[in-house]
């Protein structure tokens, strides 16, 4: 996800706690688990911001293992809170959600350009996003939020543990998707495991740093925006 960090003073307290309790309930309905069967339908999911005051989310839906496209649509809409460090999912997930409604083709399993649970309090917009569609996610993002790692070697598919400092969880992995390019992270989002994860990611690269669900979903961003100007 592209994130708008804009500055301004700082949140409401209340509004931190609140948000802060509801990530700890999403959190409790966390599921990490194999998919039950190999994907037909694979969904690359990324939103960014054209404003500072609006979001827009895309969905790009792909056949598994060809990749072939096969439906993208997107939505547009206000943002609908101020950025608040560790709690941006808030930030986009409603207007995510309604882009996913509009898809007449139900992915198996949705790549999300975001993290999953490596994130301090483990709920990433891939781990959001699962729990509140209660569809099978998993994060690849571009850079590290949270977590300690190695730097893998600079050859495609080389990886390393991203663990948690302090405690050791294993939070991610971090892959070199293509030679001499900065890593990835990936980590399971909900009803998918890290496995799980890191295996579609490589049968999703094509030559290109991102692998084409999330290529894909943010190629379309930059067109969808034309329409919205």
């Amino acid at each position: 996800m592209a994130y708008f960090r804009p500055p301004g003073p700082a949140p409401d307290p209340a509004l931190v706690r609140s948000l802060t309790a509801q990530q700890h309930e999403l959190h409790q309905r966390l599921r990490h688990e194999p998919l039950p069967h190999e994907p037909r339908l694979i969904t690359g999911c990324d939103s960014s911001f054209p404003t500072p005051d609006t979001i827009l989310s895309v969905f790009v839906v792909l056949e598994f293992p060809s990749l072939q496209l096969v439906e993208k649509v997107y939505n547009y809409g206000p943002v609908p809170l101020p950025y608040i460090p560790g709690l941006l999912s808030f930030r986009e997930a409603p207007n995510v959600v309604q882009a996913f409604a509009k898809l007449t083709r139900q992915p198996d399993v949705i790549m999300v350009d975001g993290h999953g649970v490596a994130h301090p309090r483990r709920m990433g917009i891939a781990a959001h996003l699962g729990v509140l569609l209660d569809k099978p996610t998993f994060g690849v993002a571009k850079h590290k939020l949270t977590g300690q790692y190695t730097e893998p070697g600079p050859t495609k598919g080389e990886r390393a543990p991203l663990t948690d400092a302090r405690s050791g969880e294993l939070l991610g992995e971090v892959l070199r998707s293509k030679d001499r390019v900065q890593p990835l992270f990936i980590s399971a989002g909900h009803r998918c495991d890290l496995p799980t994860a890191l295996r579609l990611t490589e049968a999703c690269l094509r030559g290109y740093k991102l692998p084409e669900p999330t290529r894909l979903a943010d190629h379309w961003a930059e067109q969808f925006k034309a329409e919205v100007r």
